[in-house]
């Protein structure tokens, strides 16, 4: 006889979210048998997906989840690229290119590395493209330094590199455009796994808590039944009343005559 396996165990489908720079937006869904094993998934989408704006349609955000509350998949920002034929078309349409790798610290400490580059319309020399690359780092490294990493890339994003850039490198030589190509965060997120003494303060402060609202509602039924046996007296009180009244009535006439 074969033996027959274990029972596969049910997955739940789990709603992915968006970090809070994003607008805490749903962006996938994603199954799984544990929450554990959600943890670590990563996602890419479009930011025009996230914004709505069909100009951002070629530049793609990569996200990691890094809590499970629920069925929520909570999610961190941990690079952005664009994609290839838009880097090919920007290539085509100019004659030079400045490509520019740089590492650098945001003003909350995290390292990330920005990959930007700068397009012109005729060919450079070697030292027009140096000068503008240093340019690029400065910008890039001014930036991070001034802002956190959620304000950072932001301005990423929204291609102030590009016009920063862009001011500061025309005495050198007008730049076309300025386009950071990729990023990526150096440092992973911190995932953040629930351990076993929270888990367990979290499970007594819900016991309390419903132990509570069964004494709330133990009160509430006394208060109650006490209105209810008042309301009960004074209905009979009037009936008595009213018999005492009919009686000095009838004895009246009768002491008259």
């Amino acid at each position: 006889m074969v033996e027959r396996g274990k029972k596969r165990k049910t997955k739940n489908w789990y709603s992915v979210i968006a970090p809070s720079m994003f607008g805490k937006v749903k962006i996938a869904e994603t199954p799984s048998d544990d929450p554990d094993k959600v943890l670590g998934r990563t996602v890419e989408v479009s930011l025009q997906e996230l914004t709505g704006d069909f100009a951002k349609a070629h530049i793609k955000i990569k996200f990691k989840v890094v809590e499970v509350r629920g069925l929520e998949a909570h999610t961190a920002f941990i690079g952005h690229s664009t994609t290839t034929d838009y880097v090919k078309r920007m290539a085509r349409k100019h004659k030079s290119k400045i490509d520019g790798v740089f590492d650098v610290i945001t003003k909350d400490g995290v390292r990330i590395r920005v990959k930007p580059s700068a397009y012109t319309g005729k060919r450079l020399q070697t030292s027009q493209k140096r000068a503008i690359r240093s340019v690029m780092k400065e910008v890039i490294e001014t930036l991070a330094s001034n802002n956190t990493l959620d304000e950072f890339i932001k301005y990423m994003l929204d291609g102030e590199i590009g016009k920063q850039t862009y001011k500061l490198a025309k005495p050198i030589y007008p730049v076309k455009r300025v386009e950071v190509h990729k990023s990526e965060l150096l440092e992973a997120p911190k995932v953040e796994v629930k351990k076993e003494e929270e888990m367990e303060e979290e499970e007594e402060s819900e016991e309390i808590h419903e132990e509570q609202e069964a004494e709330e509602m133990k009160e509430e039924t006394t208060e109650e039944q006490e209105e209810k046996q008042e309301g009960q007296l004074k209905e009979e009180q009037p009936e008595e009343v009213s018999e005492e009244k009919e009686e000095q009535k009838e004895e009246q006439p009768e002491e008259e005559k």
